[in-house]
């Protein structure tokens, strides 16, 4: 038994430096981490806050899939969505009744996230934070009082066996089968909906999960981050271009449409401080927003969140589609979850010599600029989709003069 313990201590020890389960120890809050790479994608570390909560030792998790938290009342359609976000190897937050060693259920915000390697965009664990959701009729607790992550029995447990091939897909999709009577009593009972302020913890326990793995990552050489960098075969900018777009103030981003998913290739300094004005209540903290790396490689889709209207989003995708700008209001999410109303105008950029793509004059890249609408700004006058506007032509500016200077110099060039 020591020996599989320290198997699966290993997989964070060997990535993370020795020091990092005390360091995980010393967080306050209910949370585990999984391994995806590991047969039967089990439970490797798991909270003291945890094991108070659910009264399972910690030693009696480890080495165990997370399904066994599951019971005869759990929503199958929230086991589904949990399990397609961890197939599709992204962060997930579901309201779920769960159960506690002694069979007692009860309902809790679950907040999955993937801990990726930043190099290379691999997944190497999987962060499960839970917070606890109280009856509309009970108080509220006290805001310092930690998270925590439920649990169920063991009893009725199927061992199914799925392909090792791939293991993301066995976290969360189990349900057990109990008598008709139980299943009555607990089906019963009123479905609850996380506060704002459950969210917020949740989102706070994970950034503090993150800030730890982050920083005993760097010791190991390996450096981890919540969001993919698939940064790898991305194409850098010109030093030219990226000097022209770094002289536009306003919070935008370029995406190119030539690549895969249209990464994000480039990101503005007042965009990075839009994604960090959040404020959380449960710790009084004011958290930063992503670093370019975190950003560069990803779709546009990381700002969106369970509020995000899909149907704003489907306006956006037949606009890029038919090569036309777009004004849209949208709710979007900060690197610490909190909320704001994005005033959002996406605009193509046409090149002027033919050098990306096949003809000249075709959409290059495409701008999106984002703006607060809660936040105060000084548009020296303008309104703000006029505003917007200007940043949109700065950047096609920058954009076509490069192209236009690349086009010349290779016309200029001596014939061998």
């Amino acid at each position: 038994m020591e020996g599989e313990e320290r198997r699966l201590a290993a997989s964070l020890t060997a990535r993370y430096s020795e020091w990092v389960l005390e360091e995980l120890d010393e967080l306050r809050g209910s949370f585990l981490l999984t391994d995806p790479a590991m047969p039967g994608h089990p439970i490797v570390y798991a909270s003291r806050g945890l094991a108070a909560l659910t009264g399972y030792p910690r030693r009696e998790l480890l080495g165990r899939n997370a399904r066994l938290f599951q019971g005869a009342a759990t929503d199958r359609a929230a086991v589904s969505g949990v399990r397609e976000a961890v197939r599709a190897q992204r962060a997930h937050q579901v309201a779920i009744l769960n159960y506690r060693r002694d069979g007692s259920p009860h309902w809790v915000l679950l907040h999955l996230a993937p801990v990726f390697h930043a190099a290379d965009g691999r997944v190497l664990h999987f962060l499960a934070v839970q917070v606890p959701i109280a009856p509309a009729s009970s108080p509220r607790r006290h805001p310092g009082r930690p998270p925590a992550f439920a649990a169920c029995r063991e009893e009725a447990r199927g061992e199914e066996e799925l392909p090792c091939a791939s293991h993301v897909g066995e976290v969360f999709v189990d349900i057990d089968k109990r008598g008709m009577e139980t299943r009555r009593r607990l089906e019963a009972e009123e479905p609850r909906i996380a506060s704002g302020c459950d969210k917020e913890m949740a989102l706070s326990t994970a950034n503090s999960i993150f800030s730890t793995l982050n920083r005993y990552s760097k010791l190991t050489g390996l450096v981890v981050c919540e969001r993919r960098c698939d940064s790898v075969g991305i194409p850098a900018l010109s030093s030219s271009l990226n000097l022209s777009l770094g002289r536009i103030k306003q919070s935008f981003v370029l995406t190119d449409r030539h690549l895969p998913d249209m990464p994000i290739v480039y990101a503005s300094d007042a965009f990075l401080s839009l994604t960090g004005k959040g404020f959380c209540c449960s710790n009084h903290l004011t958290y930063p927003g992503y670093s370019r790396e975190e950003i560069l490689g990803c779709n546009c889709r990381f700002l969106n969140g369970p509020g995000t209207s899909a149907e704003v989003l489907e306006e956006i995708n037949r606009h890029i589609c038919r090569e036309e700008a777009c004004t849209v209001h949208l709710l979007n999410y900060r690197k610490d979850g909190s909320t704001f109303r994005d005033l959002l105008h996406v605009s193509p950029i046409r090149n002027s010599s033919g050098k990306v793509g096949l003809h000249p004059f075709q959409v290059a890249f495409h701008v999106w600029v984002h703006l607060d609408e809660s936040a105060k700004h000084d548009f020296s006058g303008l309104t703000p989709e006029v505003w917007q506007l200007g940043a949109v032509g700065a950047v096609r500016v920058a954009v076509r003069s490069l192209s236009a200077s690349v086009c010349l110099s290779k016309k200029m060039e001596p014939v061998m």
